[in-house]
């Protein structure tokens, strides 16, 4: 298992997308508002939490970690 340091600005945001996603996806199973409503903030969440994860996650997963930095400085 690969290890990234991230700080505390990056898990914010990552938190937060994931609360955007899962938002809108509660609001389209959800029935208390009429559906004009519930559709149009229940999509504008999902498709925010979704299209803003894909690039945090990159930026995640090609972040080095110090003994890859290590490694390749050895090289």
């Amino acid at each position: 298992m690969t290890e990234r340091k991230l700080t505390i600005a990056e898990i914010i945001l990552i938190a937060g997308t994931r609360v955007a996603l899962g938002a809108g996806i509660g609001l389209l199973l959800s029935t208390r508002l009429n559906n004009d409503q519930r559709k149009a903030a229940g999509l504008a969440l999902t498709l925010f939490g979704a299209f803003t994860t894909v690039p945090l996650a990159l930026g995640v997963i090609s972040k080095r970690t110090e003994s890859d930095a290590e490694i390749r400085k050895a090289a």
